[in-house]
């Protein structure tokens, strides 16, 4: 994600860390703080998948766009894609998108989705030609086989992110819209108890799952 993030146009000041726990004091503080966002590894269980539809089916589609949106939010239509919308939405949002290099990949790719609506802004990507080749690149770099376009995947990526109107969101593709989560002080990053109880932790204790079938990575300063 780090290689991913760095291709597209992100600042080498910022890299994907792991998170080894979502609850021990003490692994959580090998974290940098402050964590600007987190990229979040679940399950697609059939409970999960049942939560999911349900919360999403009595949300309606998000109509926002323009500089005025607290988070930029990209509806994901590329197969196999999750990974890469979840990392499009922790490095372009929140804190972390002043580290976009001027002139990059990802600084044209933000400036043209952002006067975009929900279904233009995803023809966008799906069209991008420099997002799908950095996209393949990094892909066959990974340790784990990469599945063909008709395989079943049984995980998916959620993003949560600190928007620029203070509030924790939850950004995933699959979804109608962006999902506000709730109000974090000023204080408060994405690792912070209030953003994990809101965050990963809830969709962890829904699932009723040990963390050892989730994962999670930190954006922070490397």
């Amino acid at each position: 994600m780090t290689t991913l993030a760095h291709r597209l146009g992100l600042s080498p000041t910022l890299t994907f860390q792991d998170v080894f726990s979502l609850t021990d004091p003490e692994l959580l503080a090998l974290v940098p703080r402050p964590c600007l966002a987190l990229l979040f590894l679940y399950p697609t269980t059939v409970e999960a998948e049942a939560a999911f539809l349900a919360e999403n089916s009595a949300q309606p589609e998000y109509t926002g766009s323009g500089p005025d949106e607290p988070v930029i939010f990209y509806k994901q239509t590329i197969g196999h894609a999750c990974g890469t919308i979840g990392t499009l939405h922790c490095i372009t949002n929140g804190e972390a998108a002043s580290h976009i290099l001027d002139g990059s990949d990802l600084d044209e790719l933000v400036k043209s989705a952002l006067p975009l609506k929900i279904h233009e802004r995803a023809n966008l990507l799906y069209n991008s030609e420099k997002l799908e080749k950095a996209h393949k690149e990094v892909a066959v770099t990974g340790d784990s086989r990469v599945p063909t376009t008709d395989e079943k995947v049984g995980y998916g990526y959620t993003a949560f992110v600190k928007g620029k109107d203070g509030h924790l969101w939850e950004l995933e593709g699959r979804r109608n819209g962006p999902v506000d989560r709730g109000v974090l002080a000023e204080d408060e990053d994405v690792l912070s108890e209030k953003a994990l109880q809101s965050g990963p932790l809830r969709l962890i204790n829904q699932e009723k799952a040990i963390e050892g079938r989730f994962n999670c990575l930190a954006l922070t300063a490397a």
